[in-house]
């Protein structure tokens, strides 16, 4: 079995894709840019242009109803937007300053850490 690729070396693969088709478990081989996503709302299509990464926002994973994007490093400046699959004008976006951050949850409540906010996205 061969190991998973890091984030930072996984190629940008752009073919189109269908909300149903996005995984719900993180892609180890590649990222999906926004701009592959069919659906894409300008405020994802957007997240990364306070960033000077040179890379776009990028898929990560399904977090119950929520998809979850992110522009940006692991670990550092990076912004997450979690939009719902269901209703795509619902989305919760936190920013991240190297380990800690602030946004607004699903639960409403301001969240300084990510793991929170992760969680304020669970049922």
């Amino acid at each position: 079995m061969s190991r998973a690729l890091p984030v930072t070396e996984r190629p940008f693969v752009h073919d189109p894709v269908a909300t149903e088709e996005l995984p719900a478990t993180p892609v180890r081989t590649h990222r999906i840019p926004a701009s592959a996503w069919d659906e894409a709302p300008a405020e994802l299509l957007g997240l990364a242009d306070d960033l000077d990464t040179g890379e776009p926002p990028y898929y990560l994973r399904r977090v119950h109803r929520y998809l979850l994007w992110r522009a940006g490093p692991p670990v550092g400046e990076a912004r997450y937007l979690a939009i719902a699959a269901d209703d795509l004008s619902e989305w919760h976006r936190f920013s991240l300053h190297g380990r800690t951050g602030e946004g607004v949850g699903a639960d409403g409540r301001l969240h300084e850490r990510f793991r929170t906010w992760k969680e304020s996205l669970l049922p």
